[in-house]
């Protein structure tokens, strides 16, 4: 019996994605061919075509599901913590520590802001700052952090958090550079909190 339609082209998708994910996150995406994702998959280059347009929106594509991998796995740190703010914290800095994992240093902070530009304006961030917003807003309400504009200081914190996640994946000793990062981000999202007297 033959398949519906759409299970075909769900299943082509995702075969796709799949090749994708593999040699971007082996090979990177400069030595990554056309060729490699067919022939993994099992599939032809109209294929590719039709569902991502080209390389380069297969790479989009394949950004936007590790992402959400990411977001899933930060929100499950954030579930754990014994506190609001221990949560926050621990989300952000699980967020930089990230970029130790091979796949997603190469594909998140390495090859996906060389070939499609500024993490900042990627399709997810909006919902990534919003988030961040509102659990600021959040800790202000507890009176956990003083009076702060929750979105201008989430866009301070999604944009060190990347550049650090960046710093990492692009330097020499990416675990030394981490430990520095870790240590001075944590330091940064202390500075927001209320100190009790």
């Amino acid at each position: 019996m033959r398949k519906p339609r759409t299970e075909m082209i769900a299943e082509t998708r995702t075969k796709l994605l799949a090749a994708g994910r593999k040699a971007f996150g082996s090979l990177g995406y400069a030595e990554a061919s056309m060729d490699d994702f067919t022939a993994e998959a099992g599939l032809t280059r109209g294929a590719l075509y039709h569902h991502f347009g080209d390389k380069k929106g297969l790479l989009s594509a394949v950004v936007a599901e590790i992402d959400a991998e990411m977001t899933k796995r930060l929100c499950e740190i954030s579930s754990k913590a014994s506190s609001r703010w221990e949560g926050f914290v621990e989300e952000n800095l699980g967020y930089v520590r990230m970029a130790l994992e091979p796949e997603i240093q190469r594909i998140m902070f390495r090859d996906g802001p060389a070939v499609l530009g500024d993490p900042s304006r990627w399709p997810n961030a909006n919902g990534c700052i919003s988030a961040v917003a509102r659990s600021l807003a959040a800790l202000h309400e507890e009176g956990t952090i003083g009076d702060i504009d929750p979105e201008a200081c989430a866009r301070f914190i999604n944009a060190a958090s990347s550049s650090a996640a960046q710093w990492i994946a692009n330097s020499g000793d990416p675990e030394a550079t981490s430990k520095r990062a870790i240590e001075s981000f944590r330091a940064l999202l202390e500075g927001l909190r209320l100190r009790k007297v």
